[in-house]
């Protein structure tokens, strides 16, 4: 069982406006990842909120499937969300054997690439499967439940690119060129 963490806790300073909370193609941006999620086969979904906790509500959560979490320390950086989550997922599902952390702000992610990270680790054995694009590795990232003390030792501004670094020996990479396409300012937004 993967699970499937979206961090979304951020304040959004360079944008200007809950990014979490922008329209594309008729959803915000955040429920277009928790429905990209729920189509994966990854199980249990956690949404990791903080900033903008009261004003950022998806409508579309299947109580079943999707946990939301609010990140009261969310301003010491991502490092605390991805603490919180993996918390989360422990308790909600001691018998998780790998999760993985996503962004709500990579419109691209599909279903199928979330599945595909599951495939490669069943196929390579390797410990982290990263998306790769922009000549660098980074999110989606699945990351083995060996790693889970890695993600909880994070700290600050540290975010899991971190330990593709550290581990690299343990890294498979899953092309996926559309990662590149984020939001994090007005004229990203524009360009989307």
């Amino acid at each position: 069982m993967t699970g499937l963490i979206i961090l979304a806790a951020g304040a959004s300073t360079r944008m200007g406006a809950p990014k979490q909370n922008l329209v594309f193609k008729g959803k915000t941006l955040l429920q277009h990842a928790i429905d990209t999620a729920i189509e994966s086969h990854c199980t249990p979904v956690i949404v990791v909120k903080g900033a903008h906790a009261v004003i950022i509500s998806p409508e579309n959560l299947p109580a079943d499937r999707v946990s939301i979490i609010d990140n009261p320390n969310w301003q010491e950086g991502l490092a605390s969300s991805i603490r919180t989550g993996i918390s989360a997922l422990q308790q909600k599902a001691p018998a998780a054997t790998g999760v993985i952390l996503m962004l709500c702000d990579q419109p691209y992610v599909e279903a199928a690439h979330l599945n595909g990270l599951m495939l490669k680790k069943l196929e390579t054995g390797k410990g982290i499967i990263a998306s790769y694009y922009n000549d660098t590795m980074g999110v989606p990232a699945l990351f083995d439940k060996a790693f889970f003390p890695a993600l909880l030792s994070l700290a600050g501004e540290e975010g899991a690119k971190k330990l593709l670094y550290q581990y690299e020996d343990e890294v498979t990479a899953v092309p996926f060129p559309l990662g590149s396409v984020d939001v994090d300012t007005p004229a990203d937004y524009e360009r989307l």
